[in-house]
Parts: structure tokens; sequence; C-alpha cells
């Protein structure tokens, strides 16, 4: 498992094996230097190791993802330096920095025994599952499956239908609205290059608001479908293989506040800033202000996690107002609403904050915003607009359900259902068995001859 782990990461990215490597190994001593000193009675000596680890590993993530993001503001600022080299980012920095970093505090804390083996410690946070796009996985939940996991025919299966669902997910559905979002608005390709912005504002400023609208509503499909499609493939290998990893995202399209959207969405980040970040801060507990400014803190971590990019700070900064708004004042007010009503805020809310997050350039965020009230002088609706959209309209309703738990409901009436009749039974059994193979040769299909289109958060 370890062997194939790390060829599939060096697979994408062969020098950076050795940053995972270092990484790891400082983690791995540093924590059996805490639990000896711990042991020992010396939490003078343990803190300073649990530090050193800390330095280690947001040193090396801090200088690969965000050195860069520093100079270039620092230029602005005083005209020094004046060239700076673009480091590339290491594919999955993000995920296994904090993998490890969960890891160290969960030993210095005693929630978790300091692994002897580095083989094993390199294995959890370089398994091929998950290592590169999540989710981020807690050591202390996999700690006995790393050494004693005994795989079963029935999570297998389970795993075989997951995986297959994430991969349709991915294939059929997320590829598919990024192709929509690039036509109504401008394609990753033109967006990751700066000789571009130009052409790319000229773009955006004439498309239609009808165009910038659903645009930004088939991204915002797109997101949640490739993310979620990642993590659904992740959860069913590691079942495949005996590990059990948790939920990642619980449909969050289906909420009725901020708060509980991001209790659904990218599950393990929330949870891993909630107990490392926010409750160390002192969480709710040492009143209002207190409490806005550790909201504060998180919620602009968690932008900064996403990219080394103004509009990821702002996109986490326009999450945190809602949030410190709702805790406070709306809370109450939101419970005793209609449900819909607060759905239809919550979606209103996420919507604009997706065009944050869509567009790194500032200037073609003010763009798309502008666009959207016609205000860049571009028309409401096009023909070419209308016939684009009528076109994929179908597409986009059952996207649309993807986003939502209707098919989880709908296979539990149906296994209810087949329970009470053999004959339906049969039936249903039979179609569980074909449908991984089909929907894996319908991704295959899709697949063949169509451009490489990576998993969004690669680039995280």
């Amino acid at each position: 498992m370890l062997i194939f782990s790390l060829i599939f990461y060096a697979w994408g990215e062969p020098s950076y094996i050795f940053l995972l490597l270092f990484m790891t190994f400082a983690c791995w001593f540093y924590a059996l230097l805490i639990e000896k000193f711990k042991n020992e009675g010396n939490k003078r000596k343990a803190k300073l190791c649990l530090t050193a680890a800390c330095a280690v590993a947001i040193g090396i993530i801090a200088i690969f993802k965000y050195s860069s993001f520093f100079l270039e503001n620092l230029k602005a600022v005083t005209g020094f330096p004046k060239t700076i080299k673009n480091i590339a980012l290491p594919i999955g920095i993000s995920f296994y920095t904090f993998q490890l970093l969960s890891y160290v505090v969960d030993v210095y804390r005693g929630n978790a025994a300091a692994q002897k083996k580095y083989t094993n410690l390199l294995l959890y946070a370089g398994l091929y599952h998950q290592c590169i796009a999540g989710p981020i996985v807690r050591y202390s939940d996999i700690e006995n499956e790393i050494m004693n996991r005994k795989p079963s025919m029935s999570d297998f299966n389970k795993g075989v239908m997951r995986f297959s669902s994430g991969l349709a997910k991915k294939v059929i559905f997320a590829n598919s609205c990024g192709a929509i979002t690039d036509a109504l608005l401008i394609g990753d390709s033109e967006l990751s290059n700066a000789a571009m912005l130009t052409e790319n504002i000229a773009k955006l400023s004439s498309s239609s608001a009808l165009s910038v609208w659903f645009g930004i509503l088939i991204y915002m499909l797109q997101i949640y479908l490739d993310f979620s499609a990642y993590s659904d493939m992740a959860i069913g290998m590691g079942l495949m293989t005996g590990f059990h990893y948790k939920e990642n995202f619980n449909y969050p399209y289906v909420s009725s506040s901020v708060t509980e959207f991001w209790r659904r969405w990218h599950i393990s980040l929330g949870s891993f800033f909630r107990d490392y970040v926010y409750i160390p801060l002192g969480g709710n507990r040492k009143g209002k202000i207190r409490t806005v400014f550790n909201l504060l803190v998180v919620w602009a971590l968690t932008g900064l996690w996403h990219g080394a990019s103004w509009n990821y700070v702002l996109w986490g900064l326009y999450f945190f107002v809602f949030i410190a708004l709702e805790k406070l004042f709306f809370a109450d007010i939101l419970k005793k609403l209609p449900k819909w009503v607060g759905h239809a805020y919550l979606l209103v809310v996420v919507y604009f904050g997706w065009v944050l997050f869509k567009f790194e350039d500032m200037s073609l965020v003010g763009t798309a915003l502008k666009g959207m009230f016609c205000l860049n002088g571009n028309p409401f609706a096009t023909h070419e607009a209308f016939a684009y959209i009528a076109d994929n309209l179908l597409f986009i309703v059952f996207a649309c359900l993807a986003c939502t738990p209707i098919v989880k409901h709908l296979k539990s009436m149906i296994n209810h259902f087949s329970k009470k009749r053999q004959s339906v039974n049969i039936i249903y059994s039979v179609f569980r068995a074909l449908i991984p193979s089909v929907l894996v040769i319908i991704s295959a299909i899709c697949l063949v001859g169509d451009s490489y289109n990576p998993f969004l958060y690669f680039r995280f």
C-alpha cells in the first residue's frame, strides 16, 4: 500500500515526493519526542517539540504556497523585490500538511499515541485514496486500520458502488458543468493565463447578463459535484482496502443557513479549523467580542487555505460576516422563519460567494458582478445565450437534482419496498449488481477523446 501510494504521488510530481517524505519524517520524529517528554513529565520540552513540528510543516507550506503572494504584495507596496520567482505548488500539500499537523497536536494532547514506525506514518500521510485532494483524515480515526485493517466483502461491495458513483458524478456531471461554465463565462485555461487579463475582461464585459447569471449557477453546481465526487471516490477506494473515512459532504445546498451549509460542506476542513484553531482560541466561551475575533481568524485562514490570492481571503471573510451575524443576531430569527425562506437566503449568499471564488483577479470579480445587472453596457440576453441554455436545460435540471439527496431517498424507499416483495428484491439485487459496471462504462465512454479535466481542488 505504501509503495503504490508513493508511486501514485510521484506519477504526478516526482520531485515533490521528497517534500512529503521530509515533512512526514519531521512530524514523526517530533511526535516521538513529544510523547517521550510527556511521559517524563517535562511539558515544557514537549511543547517546544510541538512548536518545532508545527514550524516545519507551516514553514514548508508557507514557502511553497504563500511566498510568491507575500512578495507580490510587498512589491506592490514598496517596489521590492524587482523580480519574483513563482514556485510550483506541490499537489496535495494543503491536505497532507493539515493531516500531519493534526497528528502531532493529537499526540501532544494525548488523543493519539505516537507512531513508532516512520513507514506507518508515511502511509497515513500519503495514502493514495485521499492524499492529493482529501478528505482530511485524522490519524486517530484510522490508526488501528493502518496496522490491523480487515477488508470485508461487504465493505468492498460498498466501496465499488461508492467509487463508481463518484466517478460518474465527476465525468458525467462535473465535467459537463465545467464545459458549460467555460462556454458562458471564461475557460479555466484563459483564466489561468495572466497575459490574457485584458482579453478576459473584455470578453466578460460583453457577455449578456443571462450568460453570467447562468454561468455562475453552473459553476456552483460544478464545484460541489467535482469536489464531492473526489471524496466519494476516495471513500470508496478506502472501503475497498479496509479504510473507513468519514463523510466530507452532506448535501450542503439543502441547508437553511450559512452556518448549516458549512457543517455540510467540506466537513473535514471545517472540523479541522474548529478543533485546532477556533476552540483553542477560546471558541465562544469568552464573550461575544472574542467569539467574533475567533471567527475572523478561522475564516481568514479558511480563505487563505484555498489559495494565495486576495479573492480567496475575501471569500473567507465574506462567509465570516454572515456566520458572525447568524451567531450573534439571526439564529433565532432563521429558526422561526419558514424553511424555504432560510433555504432561499442560503442559496443567494452562497451563489454570490462563488463569484469571489471563481475569479482570482478582483477586476474580473467586479466585471462579473456588474455584468449581472447590465452595468457593463452589456445586453440582458442574446439569442445565442438563450439557445445555448435551452439546449442544456434538461442536463442542468439533472445536475441540480444530483446536488440533492433525492437519489438517496429513492434508494431508501426502493430498498424498503423490495424487502416486502421477493420478486422486487430479486430485480433490485440484479440492478444493484449491474449499476457499478454500467456507471464505469458510461464514464469511460464520456472520457474517450475528452480533454484532460482535472479535479478543481487539485489547485488548492
